[in-house]
């Protein structure tokens, strides 16, 4: 038993080195990425205009909690926008060439609907380039493309791919190509993740993140 056990793992782990060596293994969507310095001087906490950011969202043992309810009020008190609770990535993160990365393991719990995760901002005729939108347990690129049909109560990994110069945004998710799309335009771009109220939301919304992280391209 144990001779063959022995010999069972030998043989998987060179067949996974042979798969690799020759591409049938998919590659880390970090692969010649340069992950960059990030800390709480690079987040700005975006919430509703009258409450205090510790009524909105927390950061506990590593992880970064944010809640919102459908009634609260949007980031400013002129803004038509609608209730959000989000991190913004800032202080030089913004971008305008280049190919750039966001990272992170995220969370949504049960019940969360009608909101969006995370968006790559700035584009032309529109806000973003893109938008990761939760209805009824499933994850979908805007409303158009279904990422993963069920994501409720699991940590994933997200990885989101810019590529300014050839116009195009791709998405991992677990380490599996889930979109290829064209971006939206736009001259200046940053990343956001928490949760932005949408159309005919939950009375209450939330997502978990941890091991965010920003890169790019060497």
């Amino acid at each position: 038993m144990g001779s063959s056990f022995l010999a069972l793992s030998i043989f998987t782990i060179f067949l996974c080195i042979y798969h690799k060596a020759i591409g049938w293994a998919p590659s880390d969507p970090t692969d010649g990425f340069v992950s960059l310095p990030l800390n709480s001087s690079n987040f700005h906490i975006h919430k509703p205009w009258n409450l205090p950011e510790n009524q909105r969202y927390r950061f506990i043992d590593g992880i970064h909690w944010f809640w919102v309810f459908s009634t609260n009020k949007p980031l400013s008190c002129n803004s038509s926008t609608k209730p959000r609770s989000e991190i913004r990535i800032l202080l030089g993160y913004d971008y305008s060439l280049g190919v750039w990365q966001f990272e992170g393991y995220g969370y949504v719990p049960n019940g969360t609907s009608g909101v969006c995760i995370i968006q790559l901002f700035g584009a032309s005729g529109q806000s973003t380039t893109l938008a990761m939108v939760v209805y009824n347990g499933t994850l979908s690129y805007y409303l158009s493309s279904v990422l993963v049909p069920h994501i409720y109560d699991q940590w994933f990994r997200l990885n989101v791919i810019h590529d300014v110069g050839a116009g195009k945004v791709t998405v991992f998710i677990n380490g599996v190509l889930k979109l290829e799309a064209n971006d939206h335009g736009g001259t200046s771009h940053y990343f956001k993740c928490g949760v932005y109220s949408q159309r005919t939301p939950s009375y209450y919304m939330e997502s978990r993140w941890k091991g965010i992280k920003v890169l790019k391209k060497k």
